[in-house]
């Protein structure tokens, strides 16, 4: 059997599909501790970006145009380091399937190499026991099989057999994950991906996502635009405990949360206890707390409405792509940035257009595009500020009508390091250098909250714990988040250190922020500088940058 191009559309379909249904799944193989752009998700969005054209083309469309088609979606809405690899892959099979109107199992296999060897070329230092690791091994493992005029079905059922023995062994090429348990997330997305696209290709149906399947809304909560969510746990609940004489021990606390709720978040601090939780019974969680103490700052968000108007607000973006403006000077700049008081602070460094996102929200490869056509200047600097954002970025350049470079800038800190090193009467090759060689003179902190039990190189952690990261790498753990930013901004001083930063964000108050100031003021040196800004940025306590 042969694969048609009717076949690829539906396979891709599914595929898309069932990623999606599987996403969380996938999420919850990370083995990092902290919030970030899962990898599942990322996944997800980035072949998901495929699915309104593809649901529009006809079944006339060969396998070369339904792969042409699925790859330039795929490249423009990549989202995160696993997304791009996948839509590398994938942008392999549509140099392979070019001009062709169906496909054989050799064909197949010899456009799974191009997309092996374009996945490959993407990263500089390729790490196996990754995506990479198992969509080579399947490919090397089954190539002699893929014979002219050979059945795909069969050829892709042995492809995927092979990919899951390669997955099986990835915790043995990465030590993290044989300590969590776990296989490579980015690897079993892939494989999801090709089980569903299997099933069409061996005679199935196509896997309908599960937010299809759903029942439909009554009619008056229809009319009203309500829209059904995947969402298990509607309500967001926040407060603080302000611990009365003799309570109990936090942990009792999480523990009923856990019974009633997912996403649980207790921290337990010598007077107060903070608390974070998703449930449907909001009410419940906070007449608990009240058994530990006085509450404030109580917060109740209603999530399915939160993520009704991020829809909403999506489709609007979407359809309102802006035309790239005309070059009127040398230089610009786009920054990815999250917080209005970081995204003021770009601008204020001279920032041209930025790109809303960060951890927990990867910008695609279509954003940071459009940001850079939003730029007026023939030669444009990217700066990702995330090591999670760089691949994406990467994949803009060759879709811009403009001269593009984008620094490997992993760190907010770093970003407003290399713009500050940015001279305007020197040429593009100068200031390239100049912003890179910044890269590597500034020390990047940052404090946030692991979201789930882990080991990682050698620290156990626990949910809701507060991590403290030296240049990305978890050190230590804290309880207080004050205790955290003092003890992590001495580590990241040295003997030349004359300028600190310290950037905190929505989770902290002007006062808490403004006490922590003065007891980092109290222990640090007065030959150093300290400066405090109010960044607004989601995911991290603070941010520090030392210089």
């Amino acid at each position: 059997m042969t694969l048609t191009g009717k076949m690829f559309r539906d396979a891709v379909i599914s595929g898309a599909n069932n990623i999606s249904n599987n996403r969380l799944a996938v999420d919850e193989l990370n083995v990092f501790p902290v919030p970030d752009g899962d990898t599942g998700t990322n996944m997800s969005m980035t072949i998901g970006n495929a699915l309104a054209e593809l649901k529009a083309a006809n079944d006339g469309i060969t396998a070369g145009e339904a792969a042409k088609l699925t790859a330039g979606a795929m490249l423009r809405g990549a989202r995160g380091n696993s997304g791009v690899i996948l839509s590398l892959i994938f942008r392999g099979l549509s140099k392979g399937l070019a001009g062709k109107e169906e496909a054989d199992a050799k064909l197949l296999s010899d456009s799974f190499k191009l997309g092996v060897d374009a996945a490959y070329k993407s990263v500089m230092k390729p790490t196996e026991g990754t995506i990479l690791t198992v969509v080579r091994e399947a490919w090397e493992n089954t190539k002699d099989s893929a014979a002219e005029g050979g059945d795909v079905a069969e050829f892709l059922a042995a492809f995927i057999a092979e990919g899951e023995k390669s997955l099986e062994k990835t915790p043995e090429l990465l030590p993290a994950l044989k300590k969590a348990g776990v296989v490579d997330a980015g690897g079993k997305g892939l494989l999801v991906i090709l089980e569903g696209m299997q099933q069409v290709i061996s005679g199935g149906a196509v896997i309908r996502s599960e937010s299809e399947t759903k029942p439909a809304a009554p009619a008056a909560v229809a009319a009203a635009g309500a829209v059904q969510e995947d969402i298990h746990y509607a309500y967001c609940t926040e407060y603080i405990v302000n611990k009365k004489a003799g309570a109990k021990d936090a942990t009792a606390l999480r523990a009923f949360l856990e019974t009633i709720g997912d996403c649980v978040v207790v921290v337990d601090d010598d007077d107060i206890i903070k608390v974070h939780v998703h449930s449907n019974h909001p009410g419940k969680a906070i007449e608990e707390g009240i058994k530990f103490g006085e509450l404030t700052k109580m917060k109740i968000e209603n999530m399915r409405e939160q993520h009704h108007n991020i829809v909403k607000a999506d489709e609007a973006v979407q359809q309102n792509r802006k035309v790239p403006v005309k070059p009127e000077k040398d230089f610009g700049f786009v920054a990815v940035a999250a917080g209005a008081g970081v995204e003021a602070l770009f601008r204020d460094l001279g920032a041209d257009s930025i790109v809303r996102g960060g951890q927990t929200m990867n910008p695609s490869t279509e954003d940071i595009l459009e940001a850079i056509g939003q730029t007026p200047a023939h030669n444009v600097f990217v700066l990702p500020n995330n090591k999670n954002i760089i691949m994406a970025a990467e994949q803009a350049v060759s879709l811009a009508d403009r001269n593009v470079c984008v620094l490997q800038s992993r760190t907010i800190p770093q970003g407003i390091s290399a713009l500050m090193n940015f001279d305007p009467g020197a040429d593009f090759v100068t200031n390239r250098s100049n912003m890179t060689d910044a890269l590597g003179r500034v020390q990047s902190g940052q404090i946030t909250f692991a979201v789930r039990d882990s080991e990682y190189d050698g620290h156990k952690i626990k949910q809701g714990e507060i991590l403290a990261m030296d240049n990305g790498k978890i050190v230590f753990t804290e309880k207080d988040v004050t205790k955290a930013l003092t003890k992590l901004t001495k580590r990241l001083i040295s003997g030349s250190s004359s300028y600190v930063t310290v950037i905190y964000g929505s989770d902290v108050t002007d006062e808490a922020a403004n006490a922590a100031y003065e007891q980092l003021r109290a222990r640090i040196s007065d030959s150093i500088d300290i400066n405090l800004v109010n960044g607004g940025q989601p995911v991290y306590y603070y941010i520090i940058s030392v210089e």
